[in-house]
């Protein structure tokens, strides 16, 4: 199948060697190595006085939330028993760094721009599974 849409080729992109799809292996493999820049990024952006504090106060509140024994989803479902804390921290982390200047979110952040990418897409898409109608009760 073509990358062309509509009969109109993308401008600059070339066609000519697909890109072989990633394994899951080579993604997880790619998070890992970003984690340390993850919690760096995470750890500056609560220190630091430029971020709105309503901000941090969902981090801290979704944080309480997590290391509580009391669950939505308890944990000893396998499988899903972890999911609504992962969903939250997504919510919370994707929050925090939407609501912050760009500029702030670069000055603190370690990798490249391409990694930094990739970490808010990974966020945006867990917190994204959340309904709407829910995430618009968030502190703006």
């Amino acid at each position: 199948m073509s990358s062309e849409v509509f009969g109109v080729e993308p401008e600059g992109v070339d066609s000519s060697m697909p890109v072989p799809p990633r394994s899951w292996g080579e993604i997880a493999g790619e998070v890992i190595l970003v984690l340390p820049n993850v919690t760096k990024l995470f750890a500056r952006l609560m220190r630091d006085p430029r971020v709105p504090i309503r901000r941090k106060i969902l981090v801290g509140a979704v944080g309480a939330y997590v290391v509580s024994p009391i669950d939505l989803i308890p944990d000893f479902f396998i499988g899903i028993g972890r999911l609504d804390d992962i969903i939250l921290v997504s919510l919370a982390v994707d929050h925090l760094m939407r609501g912050t200047d760009e500029e702030i979110v670069l000055d603190h952040w370690d990798g490249s721009v391409d990694a930094l990418d990739m970490v808010r897409s990974l966020f945006a898409w867990g917190a994204a599974i959340l309904p709407d109608r829910v995430r618009r009760f968030l502190p703006r």
